[in-house]
């Protein structure tokens, strides 16, 4: 099967990172061609960790994404064009565990050559592979009025941070 994407370098991308993921949103996908779930993300990093190009994501405890992201060893990261913030939408309004997101959207799951899960319809993909995972200590926040406004039920994230080993563009 031909490929849809070609890989890039990450350095040579002009991205603007607040705007892709405050307004654009992304899919955060974690698993097994047969096996995976997604979720919409808003909030993460990219930078420089450790001498490799990371991106760091953060999951609620409750999320079914959750799961994927602690069994797996690598997770991906898509971003799409806004006729797509439907389906974006939606996989963040439901959840995998009782709802069928990829029959719920238009979007078709596309395996990379590391067996991992992006979208036929992605304008930028990155496969990561797991550096590190720990969760948010509410001790450890120096504002602390940032706790009250978004962790009432005490579900601090867990962090992730991926190396981004392959960063793909559609052909």
């Amino acid at each position: 099967m031909e490929s849809l994407f070609k890989k890039i370098n990450p350095n040579t991308l002009s991205e603007n990172f607040f705007t892709a993921l405050n307004n654009d949103w992304g899919l955060l996908t974690a698993g097994k061609p047969d096996n995976f779930n997604t979720m919409t993300v808003s909030w993460g990093t990219f930078g420089i960790m450790w001498n490799k190009p990371v991106l760091i994501c953060f999951v609620r405890p409750q999320r079914y994404t959750y799961e994927f992201m602690n069994k797996n060893h690598y997770f991906t990261l898509s971003f799409f064009n806004s006729e797509f913030k439907d389906s974006l939408d939606y996989c963040g309004k439901y959840s995998g565990r009782n709802t069928d997101k990829i029959k719920g959207t238009d979007l078709v799951p596309y395996t990379t050559d590391l067996g991992n899960v992006i979208y036929e319809q992605s304008r930028l993909a990155f496969e990561c592979k797991k550096l590190y995972a720990d969760n948010l200590n509410p001790e450890a926040f120096v504002d602390q009025t940032i706790i009250p406004s978004t962790y009432q039920k005490s579900d601090f994230h867990r962090m992730f941070i991926g190396e981004i080993v392959t960063c793909l563009k559609p052909y």
